[in-house]
């Protein structure tokens, strides 16, 4: 499955020599550009010179590199920088294949993603880790998987369609493309010294792999340096500068993202620009990132115009989305730069801090210029059974989403997940509300909707109820999703029973994605049929009908940036404070079950 023609550096030594030393003609050569040199932070007035898909020179002449069959490309006063990379993001979450996904991101400049298909994890188990691996293995830029570790991310607290085994794990590392183990979400787990997290971490680092970290806690005292102590290598779930601190301050490396509703890269990497930590401990990364974003916005270069414009230097914040990143994971000397040997990635650009991306090199190839792609990217055939995972149990009903209040009660006090705009955490809040014929109804005055999980994966009929506050929907209407972090069971957000039962049953006709309903009708669709989670659709459609979701948000009344995200991370019980699972309301604080109703006094 893999992609054998391209060489290893001590394959092609022999001819990068010969060409470096003007013996052998090079396949490509681009001058007139200036190297923005990420080793030295420099900017040299130097060319390049390119043979097996490999920098063979590097310097201020590349004349004696070109012969009969070179290929010269004039940069015309262009910066030539290395091709971003992405140091922790999960494909699913672009609702794309990883074809699809990398033929979005490809013209933005990105060259390199590190990424977890933990959400396919839980669906599929290690066929669908492996499905996606060998789908990334063949496209033309370079994409290194880590192998999920917390599948379910916590348990006790879940129940997922899956599990993943630390024999699972050992087996993983031996595959060609398995770069580490993805992020250990189950901190308390590594704090406690679960036999599980250690035995995955442990097969890891026998292997010589890095260990991915989510340590979601703001406690920075004994239990941090427990986890610490564990393994695990990085940290993208920082969100202000102290985190930030205390993780480089124990050899951590720090990744700072800025996914499509994740904002965290400002209120961080002060620790760098007003601190002056070194920054090689610091990587941007994307980890979550809608399609509309990618289409829209950018990908990694959004990130790092980001960083620049929160006061980073340019070549800083370069260091960031390259070199930092192919260090934390052992290729700096494959990738992340220009210099010899390395992977020929490499973008032409006019301005160092607006960032248009003009033309895209991978492995010497030029595979995109002036937004547009110039190569293929190869789609795997995946199995029947990976496109039919919507397993309901039932017809679900108006019933199913009704809430039963405590005998006798005419109101009760409810926990209400409340969400936090542009950040991963919610809040644990309370609510009073009343009761009518028994059952507890959802509150639009108060910004307080109702929330289901719905089991998907084996059919049990299951639905747990509770509620949220934050998305502002007003009148009859209803969301529901089937990309529903980490589980990935059905979550549905509305106001109306109804309408909840109407867009889980849609769901389950279509094999899984995301709709809403409003008066009982169809607002808007995206069809995830992979898993339920991804579209092997190419990118700019599955966007436009994502961006259908997010005006059918709006018509509801709600007003949050990209709140389709936070829809779905309502079930991700390893990040505090509430969450809901198949299993109940869960307090992240705790790890504990908790119920949805306080004790009246």
């Amino acid at each position: 499955m893999e992609n054998t023609s391209f060489k290893t550096w001590p394959e092609s030594a022999a001819r990068l020599v010969a060409v470096a030393a003007g013996r052998t003609p090079a396949d490509t050569v681009i001058r007139g550009g200036r190297v923005v040199n990420v080793h030295t932070r420099e900017i040299l007035n130097w060319q390049v010179a390119v043979a097996d898909g490999r920098f063979a020179y590097v310097g201020p002449d590349a004349s004696h590199c070109i012969g009969e069959g070179t290929e010269v490309v004039e940069a015309e006063g262009q910066y030539l920088i290395p091709g971003l990379c992405d140091g922790h993001m999960h494909v699913e979450s672009g609702m794309l294949t990883p074809a699809e996904f990398a033929r979005a991101v490809t013209p933005h400049g990105t060259t390199s993603m590190f990424v977890d298909p933990h959400e396919i994890a839980n669906v599929l188990g290690i066929e669908g880790v492996r499905l996606m691996h060998d789908e990334a293995l063949i496209q033309p830029i370079s994409i290194f998987t880590q192998m999920p570790s917390c599948a379910p991310s916590a348990p006790g607290l879940e129940t997922t369609g899956f599990e993943i085994t630390p024999e699972d794990v050992a087996e993983a590392m031996t595959w060609p493309g398995i770069i580490g183990l993805g992020e250990m979400m189950n901190f308390p787990g590594v704090i406690h010294g679960d036999d599980k997290m250690l035995a995955e971490i442990a097969a890891t680092q026998r292997a010589g792999k890095t260990v991915g970290g989510h340590y979601a806690s703001p406690d920075l005292g004994p239990n941090f340096h427990a986890y610490a102590a564990g393994g695990p290598a990085d940290d993208h779930e920082g969100t202000c500068e102290a985190d930030a601190i205390a993780r480089v301050r124990q050899g951590m490396r720090v990744m700072m993202r800025l996914g499509s509703a994740w904002f965290d890269v400002e209120k961080q990497i002060s620790a760098v620009t007003e601190k002056g930590l070194d920054p090689r401990s610091f990587i941007l990364c994307t980890d979550d990132c809608h399609s509309g974003t990618l289409v829209n916005e950018g990908h990694m270069n959004r990130a790092v115009r980001h960083a620049i414009e929160c006061g980073c230097d340019p070549l800083v914040a370069l260091q960031m989305a390259t070199i930092n990143t192919a260090t934390h994971f052992g290729l700096e000397r494959e990738l992340g730069s220009i210099a010899p040997g390395r992977r020929a990635d490499v973008i032409l650009t006019d301005d160092l801090r607006s960032l248009p991306i003009n033309a895209v090199y991978a492995k010497g190839i030029k595979v995109a210029e002036s937004g547009r792609n110039r190569v293929e990217f190869p789609h795997l055939a995946w199995p029947d059974h990976a496109r039919d995972t919507m397993h309901l149990g039932k017809v679900l009903t108006a019933s199913d989403f009704r809430i039963d209040a405590p005998d006798g009660a005419n109101s009760v006090t409810a926990r209400v997940i409340g969400i936090v705009e542009n950040q991963a955490p919610t809040k644990a809040l309370r609510a009073d509300l009343s009761v009518t014929d028994g059952i507890v109804l959802p509150d639009p005055s108060q910004d307080v909707a109702q929330v289901a999980l719905v089991e998907r994966h084996k059919g049990t009929g299951g639905v747990v109820n509770g509620f949220v506050s934050g998305f502002g929907y007003r009148g009859n209407m209803a969301m529901a999703s089937t990309v529903a972090h980490d589980s990935h069971h059905m979550i549905v957000v509305g106001t109306d029973h109804g309408d909840m039962a109407l867009a889980a049953n849609r769901l389950g006709e279509v094999g899984g994605g995301i709709c809403v309903y409003r008066d009982g009708k169809e607002l808007a669709l995206v069809e995830l049929p992979v898993a339920g989670l991804m579209s092997d659709d190419p990118a700019p459609l599955v966007a436009e009908k994502a961006e259908a979701i997010v005006e059918a948000m709006c018509t509801c009344g709600c007003t949050l940036n990209n709140a389709s995200i936070q829809h779905s991370f309502l079930a991700l019980v390893v990040i505090p404070e509430l969450r809901i699972s198949d299993l109940g309301l869960v307090d992240v604080n705790t790890f504990e079950i908790t119920p949805l109703f306080e004790e009246s006094a």
